[in-house]
């Protein structure tokens, strides 16, 4: 069933957190379906969720075992995880499990990097110097900088320009060079990754009502505006900048492929509104694919046997559907 299909190479995150649960869900999910993965962590902490678990010495080995148990590339954890209760002590075998996963994504072994959720903090306290896995990856991949980070579901797709900073340092760092960069790169993640040959970007303002002609704030027409002229220049269907509050609606989501947004929150909390369940954070920018659920590690629930794996499995059948559309291109 999988033979000649490429293992998508699935990290372990945090093992004190759901993922070795959600692992173990979206195993039974899409076993007997198209596509297959690897883990790259503890067999241990995955077989504790009642599932076959069999440890493979290379990623290629996966498709014979899929069907029968979770393929697992052993990682060696310092610190046998208990769910619920994070360990610091642990940072390196999840950071080697990240860095596992982009080798054999970049040397061709897998066809993509699936990331189980992370905790800044917990490797944060370990001396990670990186703000998440989206900017780790990029320096994984030499493309520090060129990072974009786009979330799905199947009835919206959005950017935000500035990511990980305060809102009061996005606000400082936001300019039409960083707009312009993250289009370009969006436009053509969406023509290569996602078979739409001409995609419609809607540029959301950051002001409320956009501005309102300068009476509410001026970046619109400062900053945005001149973003939007470069990049109609560049051939691309452009509309914006877009009131913030009106564009996120069932009619105005029809009318454009992606929403690029500001900030944040102004790009996650409508996502995670419509479709939390469903959610997909991706990066762009990247010479690999890379996608993940859209929530955290959920220490508060982890052990308990009641999470959710839904978005890990929206998660790795978007990637098999990025790297289907990325071979024919």
């Amino acid at each position: 069933m999988h033979e000649g299909e490429l293992p998508l190479a699935l990290t372990m995150g945090d093992p004190a957190g759901i993922g070795p649960e959600i692992t173990a869900g979206a195993w039974r999910a899409i076993r007997h379906g198209a596509g297959h993965f690897a883990v790259i962590g503890d067999a241990q902490a995955i077989g504790q969720y009642d599932v076959p678990v069999r440890e493979i010495d290379t990623i290629a080995q996966a498709a014979g075992v899929f069907a029968d148990a979770v393929p697992v590339l052993p990682v060696s954890l310092p610190v046998p995880p208990t769910p619920g209760q994070p360990d610091s002590r642990n940072a390196g075998a999840i950071t080697a499990s990240i860095a596992r996963a982009v080798e054999l994504a970049r040397t061709g072994q897998a066809a993509a990097v699936v990331t189980c959720p992370i905790s800044k903090i917990v490797l944060k306290n370990a001396g990670f110097p990186y703000p998440g896995h989206t900017e780790y990856l990029a320096a994984l991949c030499d493309v520090s900088g060129a990072e974009v980070m786009m979330l799905a579901c199947p009835e919206l797709r959005v950017v935000p320009v500035t990511i990980h900073v305060s809102l009061r340092r996005a606000l400082d760092e936001l300019d039409t060079a960083g707009i312009i960069a993250a289009t370009r790169t969006t436009h053509a993640a969406l023509r290569r990754d996602f078979g739409i040959a001409s995609p419609r970007i809607a540029i959301a303002g950051l002001n409320p009502h956009a501005g309102e002609s300068g009476s509410m704030g001026t970046e619109e027409q400062t900053v945005i505006a001149p973003a939007l002229e470069a990049l109609r220049a560049d051939g691309m269907d452009i509309s914006g900048p877009w009131p913030p509050d009106t564009m996120f609606t069932p009619a105005a989501r029809a009318r454009y492929d992606v929403a690029m947004c500001m900030y944040h929150d102004q790009a996650l909390i409508p996502l995670k509104t419509i479709d939390m369940t469903q959610g997909v954070n991706i990066t762009l920018g990247l010479p690999i694919i890379r996608t993940s659920p859209d929530h955290g590690t959920a220490f508060d629930i982890a052990g308990r046997g009641v999470a959710d794996p839904s978005s890990l499995v929206a998660a790795l059948r978007m990637a098999m559907q990025m790297a289907e559309h990325r071979n024919r291109s």
